[in-house]
């Protein structure tokens, strides 16, 4: 995270939220306004309220963020992403060309929810 510069443009962009999974614990640690990380377990002697509470918490995060993971994992499936034995230098330019393709199937997938057709301006407009 640091290494990739994630933490830099956090403190570069103040407004930027994200929710993440538990492997970015010290991200959120850093940046607890901007970055959501799922609830911490509560201890084995705690009171089963707060246990109830947790787990709902968590299953609330992982509604959320179900989409992204849904994502990932169907990136992850395309045979050329699980063993890339190419050039170092084109990997990035592979992994943009499965993530079009990915992103293009998922955008004619149908949907349960109805998409709104109603317009919504960007800026305000002033006469």
């Amino acid at each position: 995270m640091r290494t990739e510069g994630i933490a830099e443009q956090l403190r570069l962009h103040p407004d930027v939220r994200a929710k993440v999974d538990e492997g970015y614990r010290g991200l959120a640690n850093d940046f607890p306004q901007q970055v959501q990380a799922p609830p911490r377990k509560p201890k084995d002697k705690a009171p089963l309220g707060e246990k109830y509470a947790w787990r709902e918490a968590r299953r609330r995060q992982s509604s959320a963020r179900i989409c992204v993971e849904h994502t990932i994992g169907e990136e992850k499936k395309w045979r050329p992403l699980q063993r890339y034995l190419g050039r170092r230098e084109t990997y990035a330019e592979t992994h943009a060309a499965i993530a079009a393709l990915v992103s293009d199937r998922a955008a004619r997938r149908p949907t349960r929810r109805r998409t709104s057709t109603e317009l919504v301006f960007v800026r305000q407009i002033t006469c």
